[in-house]
């Protein structure tokens, strides 16, 4: 067995680490003398509410925190992790602005798109005033069959902003794989798109997608995204169905309002694989998907405003949620 490490770093680039600088805040605060991350690690296991507390003011966490952290530590199931904080998982994924770029896209060789910051939160405004006025509120469901473009990074976000709950499948993905997920959790909004590119070649979707809609009764408003350059002719398929385009249509960029909710309040539902029958819903909260994901970029990852963050998934693996995440690190998607 090799028992020389591949890779060390070196001691100039671990004095600089996020992660450094945060054992020497738990230091300051605890009194303790954690020297490295092993010592950190059980200091997390055996101070479970100084650590989280500290990592929420570490991370500059956008929200009321509250005086509890942990109430009922020893429950399981039945701990309840910041149980008076308020807060809003998208109003801390879009602290930044400016035109920095926050998302570069690339369709295969077929389509490549950047958007700044501030194009990215013109985005999320509008798609958030467009789901308010199809009646999107806390605890509704948005559903989504999508690439991973930045329609739909921007899309969660501005559910998450009015409070909805969101969940989302690749779009090649069956009829049943779909609907055995999105037939659990009725979706009121379904985000499709016009089709996507494999291999060099155009994927038609449309059949697919017509089948699925007639069995999601839930659905209020279809909106299709273009990545092909074909929404309207997909939304004619589709029954009441609009494009993106007219979807955004009435609303013009303004300020982001957030929808501060608990820390316990559901973010995304993601699903178990299916091997041992119909995929389970699995319900993640928001305080916990955010601060868990900063924990993961900023100390285990070293990720700083502006670095590129790129993890190749689809809108039907948990690793999506965890890119997508990034931004609120200040990444570049």
């Amino acid at each position: 067995m090799q028992e020389t490490p591949l890779w060390t770093p070196s001691q100039a680039s671990i004095s600089q680490a996020a992660v450094t600088s945060f054992i020497d805040v738990v230091n300051a605060s605890a009194g303790s003398e954690i020297a490295d991350y092993r010592a950190l690690h059980a200091f997390s296991v055996e101070n479970p509410q100084s650590f989280w507390s500290l990592l929420w003011d570490f991370c500059e966490v956008r929200g009321e925190k509250g005086d509890r952290v942990i109430d009922s530590p020893d429950k399981m199931p039945g701990a309840a992790f910041f149980p008076d904080a308020r807060l809003s998982y998208a109003e801390n994924m879009l602290r930044r602005t400016g035109d920095h770029e926050a998302i570069i896209f690339r369709g295969e060789d077929k389509i490549e798109r950047r958007l700044s910051w501030d194009e990215l939160n013109a985005l999320v405004s509008r798609l958030q005033q467009s789901l308010k006025a199809h009646g999107v509120g806390p605890g509704d469901r948005v559903a989504a069959i999508l690439p991973n473009m930045p329609e739909a990074a921007a899309a969660l976000y501005a559910t998450n902003s009015v409070g909805g709950v969101w969940s989302s499948c690749s779009p090649d993905f069956g009829e049943r794989g779909v609907l055995d997920r999105f037939g659990q959790i009725e979706p009121k909004i379904l985000i499709v798109c016009d089709g996507y590119w494999y291999a060099g070649k155009k994927i038609d979707v449309s059949e697919k997608l017509q089948a699925i809609v007639a069995k999601l009764p839930s659905v209020e408003q279809i909106i299709v995204v273009p990545y092909l350059g074909e929404a309207e002719a997909m939304a004619s398929k589709l029954g009441d169905a609009m494009t993106l385009e007219l979807a955004l249509r009435p609303f013009k960029a303004a300020p982001l309002t957030f929808e501060r909710l608990p820390f316990a309040h559901p973010l995304y539902i993601l699903f178990s694989s299916g091997t041992t029958g119909v995929p389970k819903c699995i319900v993640h909260c928001q305080g916990g998907a955010l601060l868990m994901h900063l924990k993961e970029h900023r100390l285990q990852c070293d990720v700083r405003p502006g670095d590129r963050v790129f993890y190749f998934t689809t809108l039907g693996w948990m690793m999506w949620n965890w890119l997508v995440s990034a931004a609120g690190s200040g990444a570049t998607l």
